[in-house]
């Protein structure tokens, strides 16, 4: 595991799992949300996006965490490993609505500098549609892609603290 792709609903816990699969591995860790917003939220146009993706998935190895479906297909392609949570849309709902408020108007760790949390209708509708709109579509993906890559899919959080635990026993 080498180039590790981590991916998942918004409030699934990508960043967190990252953070320790980071600590146990200690290989780069890319948040694509740092890489992807400017200050404000501003998006970058979808050639600079791509670029800067194709940019990051060229280092000999990484922990990247994001979605960002447009870049899916060269992160994947550049992974060895895929790590899916796959949780239930209400948990990840809820755990984004504790998030707002425990961060609201503060720049988290993850995030992209002058990117404050803030309380966003438009990205609540895109929580709770994550899954409907994206889950079976990106199962197939990794279902095309099970034999020749390590692919992982976690339902639950004791799931994947289990695999972080069993990989760090080998460390």
């Amino acid at each position: 595991m080498q180039r590790i792709l981590v991916t998942g609903c918004c409030g699934a816990g990508k960043s967190t799992f990252s953070k320790k699969l980071q600590s146990i591995l200690k290989l780069e860790l890319i948040h694509l949300d740092q890489y992807y917003h400017k200050p404000n939220w501003e998006e970058p146009e979808k050639a600079e996006w791509e670029k800067i993706v194709h940019t990051l998935v060229q280092k000999s190895s990484w922990i990247m965490d994001g979605n960002f479906s447009g870049t899916m297909d060269v992160r994947i392609k550049s992974a060895d490993t895929i790590i899916y949570l796959d949780y239930p849309t209400l948990k990840c709902f809820w755990r984004v609505i504790i998030r707002i408020f425990k961060y609201h108007g503060v720049v988290r760790s993850d995030m992209a500098n002058g990117c404050k949390e803030q309380f966003n209708l438009e990205f609540l509708h895109f929580v709770l549609t994550f899954n409907s709109k994206n889950r079976k579509r990106f199962i197939q993906k990794l279902n095309l892609i099970k034999d020749e890559k390590k692919v992982l899919v976690f339902k639950t959080d004791k799931q994947a603290d289990k695999f972080l635990a069993q990989i760090s026993e080998f460390k």
